[in-house]
């Protein structure tokens, strides 16, 4: 029998698919997208109809001359990248590069790398999915039509360097409309009454005010609070009403993308990003001994809660042996998809049930182990019966008014002797306010009434797992970009973490207003939205890929003339605020620098007044105070003495206190000084270190990165480590890179390993 050539996405699938495919198959990898669209320039021939003008991506030209001298005179090529849309778009690439007369090209998935999963994959070959295809390259299509014609006028209106994005300037929206609600927000005071009773028998148990008269009760202040209490001194308690009854609680379906994302954030402390290159860890493979890498998990990028026939039997058989039969239900647990999910590929799932967390925990990293019991659970527990919980429920009354208390008793924990949801325990579920034996006609003891006073609160800021559930529910984006949303927005400065939580940043407000009056479509849901089931139209092959195109681009194009003429220029002008300058009393303006908004008269260059500002808790803009020169531990390199902070018209900065003796400066650029390490999230690798690697500058300003237990240990790189293994060779982490000869890139920290990997461009096109 011939070789064949077998193409995959990612190098460290090679050593799982050699293991059970055999000397039959040469294996290469494309190690990601080996085309794409060129970084300097657009890159869509419009006027022909779209068409797409691929260039080979930056570095990958050694990978195309390795992937043709693995075909050879072979000629059946397997295309084996990633089962979903970008996957589609590699294979069908990769066979243009390596089409030849006589060679025949089949598509198949690995939904899963196991054993049975990879023969029946390559047993069963599917041709290339043209459909498919079409819907991620429309997709690129359209975002770098937003990306690269949007941002150019942003460059001239604003800033330089920004950037807009098809999907990200939506998700900036969001926030930036629910930061304005809580600024708009107007708290109302409302008071709450607890009365502590106690029936025949201790004891005491807490009940609220409810009603007066049958009618729902709102108590509005002190006054009516205090009228209340007065009423009820006089009042007789007893019980009204009991009800007991039994509630269910059904198991939760198995992982999607979105809810694995938003489990891993708040159970595990993960961001959506972690999330996904751990889970693309498990899915890939992991060595469980030596010389046997297995895939741990499903394909980790879908929408779906289906689930395969074999893993309900396998699960099944797991809960009997390890819970008893007590926990298995009568039949398997099915869970519905939502309407236009797409359906390809399974619920998240293991790929063996049989693999126990504890099982494998030593050939896993701790993450890696975190994340892979979070999917064991979830999905064995989905299996298993419901939970059922004895709940009470007591109606008092005293007089006109009418108080309820209510508890629970969990009678059988079903699945959640397994898993709990993220925001309750088991513990919790299991005993709840319990309440004493009561029954109805029952005189009471009141041996307490607390009022409270209360503020209704503002909508909460989005934290990363809120967001990815609002641009779920509202349709914006996919669950495979939402990692790369969260990510762009934060490192386009348009946002800041506060606590946990997403807060606009100054620019992102700006930039945000400016963007949703010259391209209302862009910038609206319900539009965002309606492209991606467009995009998913197209995969369906329900609709034309061009003409979904011509038909956005009619008004896109109308909105961007318009927007190269009426655009506000805060460059120019800047942004008018009701705040008169301090030293002349013209307006003051809002305009951008290198460091970010800040305030400038209009009258300048007359008066020449600028300062920063921040808005208070309302929004509103207020100048903020000079800033007292602060002492800091840095050295001035020309005199040797210390530096302190200073503020300037262009931002912070350090100054030689020996001025003006010595009137040395050094920039504190916000977007690329911090005052504080800043994390990397990779572990110094020094043996018996337990330090980590941050973000440092020498003495002379210039960037490093070393462990935080210096002096201790010295282990110190001038390269961004980024928290990934290599593929390679296994060294801990890869460094970032940028050089003119091979452009961003990474590359492994082992200097005896030639792993190199180009980072895909997107400085301007961002989905």
């Amino acid at each position: 029998m011939s070789k064949s050539l077998v193409v995959v996405e990612s190098p460290t699938k090679i050593r799982t698919l050699k293991k059970y495919l055999g000397d039959d198959f040469e294996i290469a990898a494309t190690v990601g997208h080996i085309k794409d669209l060129p970084v300097k320039e657009l890159g869509v021939s419009i006027e022909h109809g779209f068409k797409p003008q691929y260039t080979t991506v930056l570095g990958k030209e050694k990978v195309i001359r390795a992937l043709k001298k693995a075909a050879a005179n072979l000629n059946d090529i397997y295309l084996a990248p990633d089962p979903d849309r970008e996957g589609e778009a590699i294979a069908w690439h990769t066979a243009e590069v390596l089409k030849k007369k006589g060679r025949r090209f089949h598509r198949v998935l690995f939904h899963e790398l196991t054993q049975n999963a990879i023969r029946a994959a390559m047993a069963s070959p599917q041709q290339l999915d043209k459909h498919k295809f079409e819907s991620q390259q429309a997709r690129r299509i359209l975002d770098r039509l937003v990306g690269y014609q949007i941002s150019p006028i942003l460059w001239q209106k604003v800033l330089r360097g920004l950037s807009a994005g098809r999907v990200q300037s939506v998700a900036v929206c969001m926030i930036c409309e629910r930061e304005r609600k809580i600024h708009a927000f107007l708290p109302e005071e409302y008071w709450s009454l607890t009365a502590q009773l106690e029936g025949d028998s201790p004891p005491s148990f807490f009940a609220k005010l409810i009603k007066k008269h049958n009618k729902k009760l709102r108590i509005p202040d002190k006054k009516a609070s205090q009228s209340i209490l007065k009423d009820l001194a006089k009042a007789s308690f007893s019980v009204q009403k009991v009800v007991h009854k039994t509630q269910k609680r059904n198991p939760l379906p198995p992982f999607t993308t979105s809810k694995l994302q938003q489990d891993a954030i708040r159970k595990l402390g993960f961001s959506a990003k972690k999330t996904m290159i751990v889970a693309q860890q498990l899915y890939e493979g992991l060595e469980l001994g030596p010389g046997e890498p297995v895939g741990l998990i499903t394909y980790m990028r879908t929408d779906s809660t289906r689930i395969a026939q074999e893993a309900i039997d396998e699960a099944r058989q797991l809960i009997e042996e390890h819970f008893g039969q007590e926990y298995l239900p009568t039949k398997p647990s099915v869970f519905k998809n939502k309407k236009k999910v797409q359906d390809a590929h399974e619920a998240i799932r293991p790929t063996s049930v049989f693999r126990k967390p504890k099982d494998v925990a030593q050939f896993f990293s701790k993450d890696q182990l975190a994340l892979y019991e979070l999917i064991w659970q979830r999905f064995v527990a989905c299996q298993m019966k419901p939970a059922l919980l004895d709940r009470t429920s007591v109606t008092i009354s005293a007089g006109p008014y009418i108080f309820q208390a209510s508890g629970s008793v969990m009678r059988f924990p079903g699945f959640t002797a397994l898993y709990t949801s993220s925001n309750e325990s088991q513990n919790q579920l299991a005993v709840k306010d319990l309440l004493p034996p009561l029954s109805e006609g029952m005189s009471l003891k009141c041996h307490q009434l607390e009022p409270k006073q209360h503020f209704t609160q503002p909508p909460p800021r989005f934290s990363e797992a809120s967001l990815v559930k609002e641009l779920e529910e509202n349709g914006v984006g996919r669950p495979s970009t939402y990692a790369t949303i969260l990510t762009t927005i934060r490192e386009k400065g348009y946002v800041d973490m506060v606590k946990g939580f997403f807060k606009p940043s100054e620019l992102g407000f700006i930039v945000n207003d400016l963007l949703t009056e010259s391209f209302p479509d862009i910038l609206n849901v319900d539009f965002t939205a309606r492209m991606e089931d467009n995009l998913d139209r197209i995969e369906e092959g329900e609709i034309d890929a061009v003409a979904m195109l011509e038909s956005f681009y009619d008004t896109f194009k109308k909105d961007l003339e318009n927007a190269a003429k009426e655009m506000h220029s805060v460059k120019g002008k800047g942004l008018a605020v009701d705040l008169n300058c301090p030293e002349c009393g013209q307006s003051l303006r809002i305009k951008v620098g290198r460091n970010g908004p800040f305030l400038a008269c209009s009258g300048y260059p007359d008066c020449k007044f600028t300062r920063n500002y921040t808005r208070n808790e309302k929004g509103q803009i207020e100048i903020d105070q000079p800033v007292a020169d602060q002492p800091t531990n840095e050295i001035c390199e020309k005199c040797g003495n210390p530096m302190v902070q200073k503020q300037g018209r262009f931002g912070q900065f350090l100054g030689c206190s020996a001025y003006p003796a010595c009137k040395n400066t050094r920039s504190l650029n916000t977007k690329s000084i911090r005052l504080q390490p800043e994390p990397t999230g990779v572990k110094c690798p020094e043996k018996g270190c337990d330090g980590e690697i941050v973000e440092r500058r020498s003495k002379r300003g210039k960037l490093f990165y070393g462990c935080t237990r210096y002096p201790t240990c010295t282990f110190a790189i001038w390269d961004k480590p980024v928290p990934q293994s290599c593929p390679d060779c296994g060294a801990p982490f890869l460094t970032q890179r940028t050089t003119k000869k091979e452009g961003p890139h990474y590359r492994c920290i082992n200097k005896d390993c030639a792993y190199k990997k180009p980072i895909k461009e997107n400085h301007v096109h961002t989905s």
